[in-house]
């Protein structure tokens, strides 16, 4: 995990800065702030210590407020508006238990590396520490899972402080950042000062490749047989996926990427070896296993994808570019680290070989062993007579959409399946909470993304278990107009745990089932008459023939629109590498 960025706030210097403007409270001079930077979309949760910045947002003509109905998902729509867009994604809770609430969005972002700016209300700065009606610490709370975080004890302080916070939430690695207001700060009035730009002493996120170390990296490819390029959401986060797309062409290397890098390489190309890691392609898998030179770019070597980290990818010679140095040896021991923004890095070896002529190898044996691993060992699955497989589900979707759509996921087996059956070939379409695996992400995701790509299709593939857990987000679906479609892939189970019970502990259940024991033979909860409620279309789909008219039905609606689709519960996800278990542990059948 990287390390908080520690600033100095009240003596970061500040350039070129324009006369002072009229008198203005407090809130509104965070909305002006806002403004200037861009913002067009908030997504706040209104009470009691944010009230003065919503009445103040209410008199924007460039800013649209959202309100969700919970704030965990309010700080999972502006994660969807940034992690389809890469701009900042914008939030705002009040303080106490509103801002608690964004705990998990912030340490969501924080794992997965996407910009966002948490606002939240607090106490009057006089009651800070004196255990004040809904106070809580909120500054110190969110340090482990932030970038930054701020405490706003002087009205003047504003502007600077929401620049600074939106050029650390973008720059370097992204993460999200806290600007913690009290009350009375809010109120207070002051004539603002706006930082035209902000120059952050010890804070350098500019990072670039040097010559030698680059042209190392062409002579290892130059002496490889077997190398393979392991990519993440570094590239996505860095805009380097055109870079990235070169490079392997030139070079020729096969390339695989993890659950966050999904979309950063065409997963169409003949070079694609899709991705790798516990349920990722037994092909890439293993060629990373057999791999004699492994090019790690954007990526942290998460366990998710090593498994046991002494086992993975030990045959080769390990390369690691990427921009925060705290990653370098964190998880693996590597040969050669290098620190550097990754689209630079990838521009610049691309003109190195294109302009010397070096690395231009085709790897013929290497990529005709693997193609034979792929075609003895596809991604797989029972499609039945009359029940439907979730599989089946997403492979038709995908094939309906063309593989255009705006895929979000929530957490568990039909997030698996959503990155194995449905083919992503562009950056910023399959949105995932890969790193905390939060449950819930899904649905307030997809209103994020659609709020931001209206004109894009965008659908959220669920569980029964994680869409229940932020369901009241179908509210502000409705009330706001934000047509994203949701499929709910329903087996009445927490699957992702039930498949670990039949594969770990005998098929105990331990509180695994989610219908009402009291009635098995019934649906509960009873999701098309829950979406009733909420004014939009939910139709269930029992049979396989009835399948694709549905799919077809949820893509050609012109407004929000569900599908509660029965699958069986016994479906595991494969391949399967255990948990700490190397590729020769890897469960296919």
């Amino acid at each position: 995990m990287k390390t908080t960025l520690k600033i100095k706030t009240k003596k970061a210097a500040s350039a070129a800065l324009p006369e002072r403007g009229p008198k203005m409270c407090g809130s509104d001079v965070l909305v002006a702030a806002l403004e200037r930077e861009g913002v067009d979309t908030i997504f706040a949760y209104p009470g009691g210590a944010s009230q003065w910045l919503h009445q103040s947002l209410t008199k924007s003509k460039k800013i649209r407020t959202i309100l969700p109905r919970h704030e965990q998902g309010g700080g999972f729509m502006a994660a969807g508006y940034a992690r389809s867009t890469g701009k900042v994604g914008v939030c705002m809770a009040t303080s106490g238990p509103g801002a608690t609430n964004l705990v998990t969005t912030l340490a969501d972002a924080y794992m997965d590396s996407i910009p966002i700016v948490s606002i939240t209300g607090q106490v009057p700065s006089a009651n800070i520490g004196k255990g004040a009606f809904q106070e809580t610490d909120f500054f110190g709370m969110s340090l482990p899972v932030v970038k930054h975080s701020y405490l706003v004890m002087d009205v003047k302080d504003i502007p600077r402080i929401v620049k600074e916070a939106f050029y650390i939430a973008r720059t370097g690695r992204p993460g999200p950042v806290v600007v913690d207001i009290p009350k009375d700060i809010q109120m207070a009035e002051t004539q603002p000062i706006f930082p035209e730009k902000i120059e952050l002493r010890g804070y350098q996120p500019e990072k670039k490749a040097g010559s030698l170390e680059l042209n190392e990296v062409i002579g290892l490819i130059e002496k490889a047989e077997k190398p393979v390029l392991y990519v993440g959401g570094g590239i996505i986060s860095s805009g380097a996926s055109k870079e990235l797309l070169e490079f392997a062409e030139l070079t020729n290397i096969p390339v695989t990427t993890t659950l966050m890098g999904i979309g950063s390489f065409p997963e169409n190309h003949p070079l694609s070896l899709k991705w790798l890691g516990m349920h990722g392609t037994y092909y890439a898998n293993r060629a990373v296993n057999e791999a004699d030179l492994l090019l790690a770019f954007g990526v942290r070597f998460d366990d998710r994808v090593t498994g046991k980290i002494s086992e993975f990818a030990k045959r080769g010679t390990i390369v690691h570019i990427d921009i925060d140095f705290a990653e370098f040896n964190k998880n693996k021991n590597v040969h050669l680290p290098i620190l550097s923004d990754v689209k630079y890095a990838l521009a610049r070896l691309n003109s190195i070989i294109r302009k010397e002529g070096r690395a231009r190898k085709t790897f013929q044996p290497w990529r005709k062993e693997i193609e034979k691993w792929r075609t003895a060992h596809p991604l797989k699955f029972v499609d039945h007579h009359d029940k439907i497989a979730p599989q089946l589900v997403i492979q038709k979707l995908c094939e309906m959409t063309k593989g255009e759509a705006i895929i979000t996921t929530g957490v568990g087996q039909h997030q698996m399946w959503a990155g194995q059956f449905y083919n992503f070939t562009k950056p910023r379409t399959f949105l995932t909470s890969g790193g905390l695996g939060t449950m819930g992400f899904g649905y307030p995701c997809a209103l994020g993304a659609k709020v931001a790509c209206p004109n894009k299709q965008v659908i959220d593939i669920d569980g029964d278990g994680s869409f229940l857990m932020n369901v009241q987000e179908l509210a502000t679906s409705k009330v706001e107009k934000i047509h994203a479609k949701v499929i709910i892939l329903n087996n009445q189970h927490l699957g992702m745990v039930v498949q670990w019970e039949d594969r770990f502990f005998k098929s105990n259940r331990g509180h695994t089932y989610l219908g009402d024991p009291s009635d098995r033979s019934k649906i509960y909860p009873d999701y098309p008459t829950v979406f009733k409620g909420f004014g939009i279309p939910c139709e269930r789909v029992l049979h396989k023939k009835d399948l694709e008219a549905a799919l077809q039905r949820l893509i050609d609606a012109k407004e929000s629109y569900a599908l509660d689709i029965m699958v069986p519960f016994t479906e595991h996800v494969l391949p399967m590498i255990p948990a700490g278990q190397t590729f020769n542990d890897i469960i296919t059948d």
